[in-house]
């Protein structure tokens, strides 16, 4: 009987669907010919996809359901099976050396166009690995962050044109001015939280973007910066192909440095800190904790990597313009660390690589792109709200004996 009601869901709404996306699918209007073209295997092929998925739906929401059980009955929620296998050295070892070999291998077997993609999403794994710092470790909502991406940019933009600075040179000076940025932006914003917070580094943003579109003589206005140089290798000549090569495996440099110093950042006294202000900023305080340079240090090592992001993306592109640096980059930046999930330095590096690869692979589906898109991250935030692979929580025990225990 069960099964009986299974199917006849699951027929009831496919059905629906059918109807629903009848007039999309079906009917095709020529307007030249005056020709109306009925297209009834695509609603077969709609009929069957919704039947399936409904199926699937289901029992993926009683799987959550009856964790959310054990949880509540104090089982404790478990671990998924990729965090099982990711914590277990036998198999997390050589997967680590496969993924070495495949990124350093990797543009001398694939086009330019492969190559360059793969770069704009290495950019997006330090811009999220920076997000991640404020919103997945301190819990500060930052809607503003392309802000201090535009920063960096512009710094290396502006200093080649007035003063001749190479990339190089421009890469720290960058990272810099960004962390000054952050810092700038951390102190009226220290009594906020929440909803109010969001607000505030939007504004922030936006201010930043306005001021780069309409003041010409200082940042060339809507017509943007072009002729930006690429890294330069010694003073030798590259082509375009080695250049795009050369970033690339720059940009694998600075995630590799990435993940080390946020990892060390996410264990040491300050990203407990960090940790502590997300989970209750009122007991945080309580317990001795700097709220004010707690703060400062997220929103100011956060902009950091967006500033050092900036400058290899004007290095890459070559031209920037305020255009590039809109809200929907804040965003798309943000989806990063909440689909990847929010405190896990591999959740967040998968979650730019599904991002910034998957729409690309899918332009054969150009049609429905965005829309596969969106029906993604909604099935991600219904079954999997903690991210892809979800931050695991630390336990730290005392190591002593009992008379220490009670003393």
């Amino acid at each position: 009987m069960t099964a009986f009601n299974e199917i006849k869901k699951s027929f009831l709404v496919s059905l629906w669907f059918m109807f629903l996306t009848f007039p999309i699918m079906v009917i095709k209007v020529n307007t030249v010919e005056q020709t109306i073209q009925w297209r009834w295997d695509r609603l077969v092929a709609v009929g069957i996809g919704s039947f399936f998925f409904s199926f699937a739906w289901r029992y993926m929401l009683r799987r959550k359901e009856a964790g959310a059980r054990r949880a509540a009955s104090g089982e404790g929620r478990e671990l998924s099976g990729l965090q099982r296998l990711l914590q277990n050295p036998r198999f997390a070892t050589p997967a680590l050396a496969v993924i070495a070999v495949f990124a350093l291998i990797y543009p001398f077997y694939f086009s330019m166009y492969q190559v360059n993609i793969m770069t704009t999403a290495l950019i997006y794994v330090i811009l999220g690995l920076g997000l991640n710092i404020v919103v997945g470790l301190a819990g500060l909502l930052d809607l503003g962050y392309v802000a201090f991406y535009a920063v960096g940019a512009y710094s290396y933009a502006l200093l080649h044109i007035h003063f001749g600075l190479g990339f190089w040179l421009c890469l720290p000076i960058g990272a810099g001015l960004a962390m000054m940025f952050g810092i700038v932006l951390g102190f009226p914003v220290l009594r906020l939280r929440g909803d109010y917070l969001a607000i505030v580094t939007l504004g922030f943003g936006e201010i930043i973007r306005l001021v780069l579109e309409n003041w010409n003589d200082f940042s060339y206005g809507p017509s943007g910066i072009a002729n930006i140089p690429r890294p330069g290798l010694f003073g030798i000549h590259l082509t375009l192909h080695q250049s795009l090569i050369y970033i690339y495996f720059i940009m694998l440099a600075m995630v590799v440095f990435t993940i080390f110093v946020v990892r060390r950042l996410q264990n040491s006294r300050m990203g407990r800190a960090w940790i502590a202000l997300r989970e209750d900023e009122v007991a945080c305080q309580a317990t001795g904790i700097d709220k004010t340079r707690t703060k400062l240090s997220a929103f100011a090592l956060g902009a950091t990597w967006a500033g050092m992001g900036g400058v290899v993306f004007a290095a890459k592109t070559t031209f920037i313009n305020p255009a590039s640096f809109t809200i929907w980059e804040s965003i798309m930046i943000l989806c990063v660390v909440v689909l990847g999930g929010m405190g896990s330095i591999l959740g967040v590096i998968l979650g730019a690589l599904i991002l910034m690869l998957l729409p690309e692979y899918m332009r054969a589906f150009s049609e429905y792109r965005m829309l596969l898109f969106a029906a993604a991250l909604v099935a991600m935030m219904v079954f999997r709200p903690n991210g892809i692979i979800s931050a695991v929580r630390r336990n730290y025990e005392f190591e002593g004996t009992a008379e220490e225990e009670v003393a």
